[in-house]
């Protein structure tokens, strides 16, 4: 399985802008330039592009770790937070912080989190970045 996805940029780094689109069209020419990536302009940036899809497989790859167990989750939510530093003249991912809430019937903190560490080492978004996974899991009561 292949999935694309294209960057169209125009000028220079610090004032020019660019488009995303995806092959779904999910993305369809959406909006990214130095002031989305590096200030609070609206709009989107690879580091959050990256967050969502690390979270997202995550989420998903846990659904699976549960299933396969035999447990069916009411409710997982992973928030992911990429960080993005300097690097020498330039930058680098260091880190992607998961957050995790579930609500799992029947079962334990203990067993929560040991499935969420399997998901989270099976997640193919975990294995690909060469940055430092960390992972908080919580069962909600």
């Amino acid at each position: 399985m292949i999935r694309k996805a294209k960057a169209v940029w125009n000028g220079s780094g610090r004032t020019g802008s660019g488009h995303l689109f995806s092959e779904s069209g999910v993305l369809a020419e959406t909006a990214y330039s130095f002031k989305t990536r590096f200030e609070n302009e609206k709009g989107t940036n690879p580091e959050e592009l990256i967050a969502a899809a690390h979270a997202g497989c995550f989420t998903m790859s846990l659904a699976f770790v549960l299933q396969s167990a035999g447990f069916t989750p009411t409710e997982l939510g992973t928030d992911a937070a990429v960080t993005l530093e300097a690097d020498g003249k330039g930058f680098r991912i260091s880190r992607s912080a998961l957050t995790l809430r579930g609500r799992v019937p029947n079962l334990d903190d203990a067993a929560f989190a040991r499935f969420a560490g399997e998901a989270e080492k099976s997640c193919p978004v975990s294995k690909v970045l060469n940055a430092t996974v960390t992972l908080d899991a919580k069962l909600i009561q």
